[in-house]
């Protein structure tokens, strides 16, 4: 690739998927996230904490399950979307920031999920699915202790309720496909997903012809997978069914880590055939250019 097009790809570096101190698994003070994303100079920063549908309520809600060690995150949607729009409304004229959340398993919890997807204050909203019907977050599951069909069958649900969640398509983009090759690979087991590309190629087929996109997201580069959440096979099958909407997200955790490694899934999106990069406005796809 030549190095004027390296240069224009780090010159339009964005971040749509990131977390604060209103995420479970993140104590990241907000202003120092947001002082990171001006510093590295981000031509759009969006703050998408953890929203999981099926836990929305407080622990007393859910007497019976071992299924989560976290609830009520009703409350930390309120905390998270009510910082952001405050923030916006401070520092907008500074730094281009997004008020997001990312949706975990909308159709566990569907009035849940609707009452997410109708909220006025949000600019976009990543789909993701961590924990299937049944099971604990992917996490959280023990795989040195699973036989190679027993992952293959925990997979395979995955990808199914993957296609649902398109099917449903009340959001923007797809989350990090993929996720739980994660946790698999850093249990020491290698995952093959090929097996899995029908179901894939009929998720993304739902997306495109719904105007909906995926993201590629950069976290697999810092946690050793070595690719990015999908692939580039993947983000080509999704650009070769007709996909316009790309985004791309570090899914960071602390401040540091914000904008990290997006250039890898810029150029992902690039050598896939996309020439723009995709954020959201009042749920409204901006598309910046690549190149």
């Amino acid at each position: 690739m030549p190095n004027s097009r390296k240069k224009l790809i780090f010159m339009n570096v964005i971040d749509c998927h990131t977390h604060t101190e209103f995420s479970v698994d993140s104590d990241a003070d907000i202003i120092s996230c947001l002082r990171s994303a001006y510093e590295k100079n981000l031509r759009a920063y969006a703050i998408t904490d953890h929203c999981e549908c099926n836990w929305w309520f407080p622990r007393e809600h859910y007497p019976d399950t071992e299924l989560s060690e976290d609830f009520d995150f009703g409350d930390c949607f309120e905390k998270s979307v009510s910082a952001v729009t405050k923030l916006k409304e401070q520092y907008g004229e500074k730094l281009n920031i997004l008020c997001g959340v990312e949706m975990g398993q909308p159709l566990h919890a569907p009035e849940i999920a609707e009452k997410i997807v109708t909220d006025k204050r949000l600019d976009m909203i990543i789909a993701s699915v961590h924990q299937i019907r049944d099971e604990k977050d992917f996490y959280f599951i023990n795989y040195r202790t699973m036989g190679a069909d027993e992952i293959d069958s925990l997979l395979e649900k995955y990808f199914t309720e993957i296609y649902e969640v398109c099917k449903w398509g009340k959001f923007d983009v797809l989350g990090h496909l993929g996720y739980p090759v994660r946790y698999i690979s850093a249990s020491g087991i290698s995952v093959n997903i090929d097996k899995f590309d029908d179901i894939i190629f009929e998720s993304f087929r739902e997306l495109a012809q719904n105007g909906k996109g995926i993201e590629i997201n950069s976290s697999g580069i810092r946690q050793g997978v070595g690719h990015c959440f999908p692939s580039e096979k993947y983000v080509k099958m999704f650009r070769d069914l007709g996909g316009e909407i790309v985004s791309v997200g570090s899914d960071a955790h602390t401040p540091n880590d914000i904008g990290g490694d997006v250039e890898i899934a810029i150029k992902s999106a690039y050598g896939a055939g996309f020439e723009n990069l995709c954020f959201f406005r009042d749920r409204k796809p901006v598309f910046l250019g690549i190149n």
